[in-house]
């Protein structure tokens, strides 16, 4: 594979913008539904989903060119791989960051704070509050990739008839998937009461508990942070270790799921990430060091670095 020109990395960054407002248009639209049976023309789809069928046809023919779609023949389209993702979470990481993500990014500059309070007049948290369409669709996209979160947990030696708590565990479903590969365990979700879900879904082993993460959490033998605290800048990321540490007993465990920025110019899609999240909450992506300076002010004391996964205990 040739190397990318200096103008090609140049235009791929620039035309992002527009690539993720595209997406978003055709995930809300429900154009992989319109082609789920097969190729139709693009006149038979913009009829379905309520779009003008000339200005739909130049998102389907842009989204082509990038593997999203495939024009079979002068104006008649069809699904891919990439497009079928659509119809699972990714379509709401589409409808988010085509648009309340999309909208916060527009506004990001070097200031350090985030825009979104400034953009839309409340944090992100008290405006997905009151926002529940757009609450359910950000509970939903963060099921998506539950099976790639649950895998980076391989790595813990599980006792066998511990608790576990989900502290932040949004609808409860790496809790459920985690609990089906370890029959001995129960646990708990623990996350603010508006957080869509199926209690009956979580089943026998698995209790919805409602609360703030600042204030308490249940107690539990292993507590897990599944891609929280990047929503946080350090000051309230202690805050949310120092609650978990207050419960904690002296042999309890605390898993993290997140990014471990690499240093130099190594590729890492933390290093893009970590924009969003100055964007959205003022949160951070953070790379080791800054990691264990985190844990050790919020009374924990990191034991393992794993792919994705940092194995902490009380210090």
């Amino acid at each position: 594979m040739s190397e990318r020109s200096p103008e090609e990395v140049l235009w791929n960054l620039n035309r992002g913008a527009l690539a993720t407002r595209a997406l978003g248009v055709v995930a809300d639209l429900g154009v992989v539904r319109a082609l789920a049976a097969g190729p139709r023309p693009v006149s038979e789809i913009a009829h379905e989903v309520g779009a003008d069928e000339e200005t739909l046809y130049r998102f389907l023919r842009a989204l082509a060119c990038d593997g999203v779609f495939v024009e079979d023949e002068p104006g008649v389209f069809r699904n891919t791989e990439a497009s079928e993702l659509l119809e699972t979470g990714w379509g709401e990481f589409a409808h988010l960051f085509g648009g309340v993500f999309y909208q916060a990014v527009a506004h990001l500059d070097a200031s350090g704070t985030s825009p979104f309070v400034r953009v839309f007049g409340a944090d992100f948290w008290s405006w997905l509050e009151a926002h529940p369409e757009e609450r359910a669709a950000f509970d939903r996209a963060m099921e998506q990739g539950k099976e790639r979160r649950v895998e980076r947990l391989a790595p813990v030696d599980w006792r066998g008839d511990e608790t576990v708590v989900d502290v932040g565990g949004g609808n409860g479903s790496l809790l459920v998937e985690l609990l089906q590969l370890q029959p001995g365990l129960c646990g708990i979700v623990f996350d603010l009461p508006e957080t869509v879900r199926d209690e009956a879904a979580l089943g026998d082993r698995v209790e919805f508990v409602s609360g703030s993460f600042f204030e308490r959490v249940p107690e539990g033998d292993v507590y897990i942070l599944s891609t929280i605290l990047h929503d946080w800048d350090d000051e309230p990321a202690t805050a949310i270790l120092r609650t978990i540490r207050t419960a904690a007993r002296p042999d309890s465990r605390l898993l993290i799921i997140d990014q471990v920025v690499p240093s130099g110019n190594e590729p890492g899609g933390g290093k893009w990430l970590d924009l969003l999240m100055l964007a959205l909450a003022g949160g951070k992506e953070r790379n080791e060091a800054q990691w264990r300076e985190l844990l050790g002010a919020g009374g924990w004391e990191p034991s393992r670095f794993h792919e994705g996964l940092i194995e902490a205990i009380p210090a």
